[in-house]
């Protein structure tokens, strides 16, 4: 199987697999207790934290972990809600947001908050000022996304986060897509509240961290025990943690994000080479993840493409229902024409794809469309 999925869920790197088995078995304490086999679990925990925190140049008291992306996104949002009800009851996001954003603001909606969608341009991107003009007096959070997670353009969330401010209202961003890619410094971005997920970050599936901002208190999505400093009942995920704080270490090898970035330059120019005006791409040219291509083959679908790419995974910016074809509300909220729609196919390469495999899949698609 060639893998271009990357941005759906990356294979757990060895470094970060091998620093988890120790708290497996030997250190296998509860980090609550008192005992030697707690303290050691405490410890891993607390030294995860660190290596977050430096990936995120923020305070390690900042970091709180989760069980993942959702879990960090509901966290905010809802406790947001809760918390500073008494302020307002508006929420702005951007139109393009993960459904693990738009669903909980929509349960939102239903206890009677109001939400605000900000369009997008041609490129997926969001302009500053349509952010700006939907700001009220009522208006209590803002979650943008860092980046895409089908068209890879990124946000302008720092001059985002400028005006929020200038109002009082607080700033999340979703940067599940974006870790490890680019570089994610909370204080140059300015943002209140940072979503990572662990998955996308070559670290386990169902761990996942949350950067909240030094005074900033929210009601906790899960109440219990005072774990977490009070903030996230639950005793902790200790082989995990310790995975995930591996992950942000090793994800800071600036050498890596090159390379992925050749790669995918790589594979856009043999694209351009053989298909030429047959191609589109969705997202913006530059303001775009290093890794993430999403092309439309004109006059092509893109789920019969991916069909007849044997052994390769990607994704497709298009479904079939009811015998019709339909374009992702990312690209329609894009104003991608149906027709370049339809076509969409997401590659998104990692730290493991080679070119020669960039350089069959470009064989297998000339066979199919040529």
């Amino acid at each position: 199987m060639i893998y271009l999925d990357y941005n759906a869920t990356t294979p757990v790197d060895k470094e970060v697999a091998e620093v988890m088995i120790p708290y497996l078995y030997g250190h296998f304490g509860n980090p609550s207790s008192s005992h030697s086999l707690g303290r050691e679990a405490k410890l891993g925990i607390e030294q995860a934290r660190t290596q977050v925190a430096d990936f995120l140049n923020c305070a390690p008291g900042e970091v709180l972990f989760t069980s993942g992306g959702s879990e960090s996104n509901n966290t905010v949002i809802k406790g947001v809600a809760q918390t500073y009800r008494h302020k307002g009851n508006h929420i702005i996001l951007s139109a393009i947001e993960h459904p693990a954003v738009i669903k909980p603001c929509k349960y939102l909606e239903q206890m009677g908050y109001n939400l605000t969608y900000v369009p997008v341009d041609s490129y997926g991107m969001v302009q500053v000022d349509d952010v700006k003009k939907q700001l009220t007096d009522q208006t209590i959070l803002v979650s943008i996304m860092h980046s895409n997670n089908e068209t890879g353009t990124i946000q302008p969330i720092k001059e985002i986060a400028e005006v929020c401010h200038e109002r009082g209202v607080l700033i999340h961003t979703d940067a599940s897509q974006s870790a490890g890619k680019v570089d994610l410094d909370v204080a140059d971005l300015g943002v209140d509240f940072l979503t990572l997920a662990g998955h996308k970050l070559y670290a386990p599936k169902g761990i996942g961290a949350l950067y909240i901002r030094d005074g900033i208190h929210i009601e906790p999505l899960i109440h219990g025990a005072g774990h977490e400093q009070g903030r996230r009942a639950g005793t902790e995920n200790t082989p995990y943690i310790i995975g995930l704080g591996k992950a942000c270490e090793l994800a800071a090898d600036s050498d890596s994000r090159k390379r992925v970035k050749q790669v995918t330059e790589y594979f856009y120019g043999r694209l351009q080479e053989f298909f030429g005006e047959k191609i589109h791409l969705n997202g913006h040219k530059h303001k775009r993840l290093p890794n993430t291509l999403n092309v439309s083959f004109l006059g092509a679908v893109g789920h019969e493409i991916i069909d007849s790419l044997e052994a390769v995974a990607a994704s497709t910016g298009s479904a079939c229902h009811s015998g019709e074809t339909l374009i992702s509300p990312v690209l329609k909220a894009m104003h991608v024409s149906e027709n370049i729609g339809r076509g969409a196919v997401r590659f998104s390469v990692g730290r493991y794809t080679t070119t020669a495999e960039i350089d069959e899949v470009i064989d297998k698609l000339k066979v199919y469309l040529l």
